[in-house]
């Protein structure tokens, strides 16, 4: 590896090869004239190699991912063996001192990029990371987790037919790879727009901390890392025990009725078409109706609510693989 001699910046600070440096982001000024900040950690390496950017709490009430970088860089794992890693433990302060997904002005975060510099509270953050942090990044990992009381197994989301983001994938390597088309407005397709090369992690629930999917996260983020020979030797990471199941496409399972939800299945089970997965019940043990599978396929995510409405998703289960 060739020693570093390129000047390094972002949000005018300057970051010097084999220094580690926590740079502030100001996002707002609070009603009470408080400062709201958002804290960046930088580590460079001496040598010279790309910049990763891990992000999280995008919605702030989705812990898992806060906890993957927390331990990330309480580690050691951020110091890069080459070029520069960038922590945002915790983009959406907002959210998180609220325990709620969104911003402050009712907007979610994750469906106003790139944002503008004149629009609102959450537009104008938005704005401030893709005309500040993104320019300087070469790979993102995002992560996610599901909504309250749906919990997701621990996967990576990409574009499909991007053979290159395929590569980057399998290199993170988790339980079960989708793939799925980019949202409008999301971080991902704002990224991509900008030809960074992005993917998203998804594991477990809202407000949550669930330690198998923090590891299984750590884990794939250090398999990430030292695919690009920027993992420290002094780290291992583990090698999955199984081949990661590609899913070209998936459904919800709704419920059909309203009442207590009484879940027979674990997240990642691959079930047969006409399983019972589970049942809704009333209160008053008059009505008790099973849920059952449409099609054979792997159970992604399960709400884990006591109580459901009708049409409300209770199972995400794949319906076309991967070269099936």
């Amino acid at each position: 590896m060739e020693l570093t001699s390129k000047h390094f910046e972002i949000l005018g600070k300057t970051v010097i090869p084999g220094e580690t440096k926590t740079i502030e982001l100001n996002i707002a000024t609070l009603h009470t004239m408080t400062e709201l900040k958002v804290p960046i950690v930088v580590s460079r390496s001496v040598y010279d190699g790309p910049t990763v950017l891990l992000s999280a709490g995008l919605h702030g009430d989705e812990l898992t991912g806060i906890e993957i970088i927390r331990q990330i860089i309480r580690r050691g794992i951020s110091y890069p063996a080459c070029g520069t890693i960038i922590c945002m433990p915790l983009i959406n302060v907002f959210g998180f001192v609220n325990q709620s997904r969104d911003f402050p002005d009712g907007r979610d975060l994750n469906r106003i990029f790139p944002g503008s510099a004149s629009g609102s509270l959450a537009s104008r953050f938005a704005y401030r990371i893709m005309q500040d942090i993104i320019p300087v990044v070469d790979y993102v990992i995002d992560f996610h987790a599901g909504g309250r009381g749906r919990f997701n197994v621990p996967q990576i989301r990409i574009e499909p037919d991007n053979p290159e983001l395929d590569v980057l994938a399998e290199a993170f390597s988790t339980q079960f790879l989708l793939y799925s088309k980019n949202i409008d407005g999301s971080f991902r397709e704002a990224c991509d727009k900008l030809g960074k090369k992005y993917i998203l992690f998804e594991g477990g629930k809202a407000l949550d901390l669930n330690e198998e999917v923090i590891e299984e996260g750590i884990q794939g983020s250090m398999r990430f890392l030292d695919n690009l020979n920027m993992l420290q030797t002094t780290f291992s990471s583990q090698l999955p025990t199984k081949p990661m199941i590609c899913i070209e496409n998936s459904t919800w399972i709704r419920a059909q009725y309203s009442g207590l939800l009484h879940n027979f299945i674990e997240a990642g089970t691959y079930v047969n078409e006409g399983a019972v997965l589970g049942k809704i019940s009333d209160p008053y043990g008059l009505i008790e109706e099973e849920i059952l599978a449409p099609n054979n396929g792997y159970i992604i995510c399960t709400n884990q609510a006591a109580i459901v409405f009708q049409g409300d998703a209770v199972y995400h289960i794949s319906t076309k693989l991967k070269d099936e």
